[in-house]
């Protein structure tokens, strides 16, 4: 049991403020330590909230507020760039399924959070930490008896446990931008593929406003982290070969960001006697299957579960048991993701085109029953998950 003991959260993002959250609703006396002067739900961009996300949320009593600040997303839409027109799609029309704007899912965990009980302490930065035979010495921010780095992809919990190891640069660059919306958007995510690039388009805030990631495979290295500024012609000057649709939509970009998009290893070790990882801290994930909020409110969850049903060493040995072979798996398909979204020989892309097409006909539902093990998990539903 978990109730009565203190935790402390390094890191204020989705995953800490999830994994605070489920700690105190089974009691535990929980703080976050986040370095930023302020919860970064400011950031511009959008999430989709999958299934098995949803199923997380929804146990954690933020279903309502999920359909409030989201979008019920209809369908994910696969379409040729240069055309716009559909190659593929998976109807989700019978999911629980949500386009979300980041700051929006981060200010309701955060209240949630607060409402809880939890200590959030903002302007803490946990440079340096020391585990020890009473506890974890984390610098100037005192000590805990248990430490959760959810400390992103630059974690220092996680060189901790596992050493420095630098990742590899894949020799992609991924463009964000929002824009104001023309109209009504239709409640569903579209990508549009073309040789060596994707952009992806869905709506956020009711509509308000398109949310564009474009991804571009280029040689020249790009910084990591998601806040450089781009130039929005270089964004635009990307996809200019791609259809009328998606060239109208990027000439209202006025403001962008890129990032260089690198492959960092899922950690080996994601925990010690008094330390745990979670999240992009554990499992850094590409943008090529839209998991990694998701994965991350799993991390959150099920690491609560194991600490409340277990003594800490067992429940924190039983949560890397439980969770590494599936975000292996998650990330092995996303990195399939990119290949196949970025075919480049034109028969090979006429072909696979075209065989997506025979399969929507033939079995419309093929493509999304092809991601049962990934949507229809639910971490929440009882022992042994």
């Amino acid at each position: 049991m978990i109730s009565g003991r203190r935790i402390t959260v390094i890191g204020g993002g989705i995953a800490g403020l999830s994994v605070a959250l489920a700690a105190a609703q089974r009691g535990a006396r929980v703080r976050v330590l986040e370095r930023a002067p302020r919860l970064d739900g400011d950031i511009g961009a959008g999430l989709q909230i999958s299934p098995n996300g949803v199923a997380v949320l929804t146990a954690l009593g933020l279903a309502d507020e999920l359909r409030r600040i989201g979008i019920a997303n209809q369908a994910v839409v696969l379409r040729d760039g240069a055309t716009g027109r559909r190659v593929a799609a998976m109807d989700l029309s019978d999911r629980a399924y949500f386009l979300v704007h980041r700051g929006d899912l981060v200010d309701m965990l955060a209240k949630a959070t607060l409402a809880a009980g939890v200590d959030i302490q903002v302007g803490q930065a946990v440079e340096t930490l020391r585990e020890t035979s009473g506890g974890v010495s984390l610098g100037g921010s005192g000590a805990a008896p248990l430490a959760i780095g959810a400390d992103g992809l630059h974690s220092v919990v996680r060189g901790v446990l596992n050493g420095a190891r630098a990742p590899a640069f894949t020799g992609q660059t991924a463009f964000r931008a929002l824009v104001r919306a023309t109209g009504k958007p239709p409640a569903r995510a579209e990508v549009f593929m073309g040789p060596g690039r994707h952009l992806v388009r869905y709506p956020l805030r009711d509509g308000a406003l398109i949310n564009l990631v474009g991804v571009v495979e280029q040689a020249e290295w790009q910084a990591e982290g998601w806040s450089h500024p781009a130039d929005p012609d270089a964004f635009r000057a990307a996809f200019a070969g791609f259809c009328p649709g998606v060239r109208d939509t990027l000439s209202r970009v006025e403001t962008g960001f890129l990032w260089g998009l690198f492959r960092h290893p899922v950690a080996a070790t994601w925990h010690s006697r008094r330390l745990a990882l979670l999240g992009d801290a554990a499992h850094p994930t590409l943008p090529f299957l839209a998991q990694g909020a998701n994965l991350a409110l799993e991390d959150a969850w099920v690491l609560a579960d194991c600490l409340d049903r277990f003594a800490q060493p067992e429940g924190l040995a039983r949560y890397q048991a439980l969770r590494r072979p599936r975000v292996i798996r998650a990330i092995a398909a996303a990195n399939a993701n990119a290949r196949n979204y970025h075919l480049s020989n034109p028969l090979v892309r006429g072909i696979a085109h075209a065989g997506l097409r025979g399969i929507g006909k033939v079995a419309p539902g093929a493509m999304l029953r092809k991601f049962d093990w990934l949507y229809q998990h639910d971490v929440t539903a009882g022992p042994g998950r």
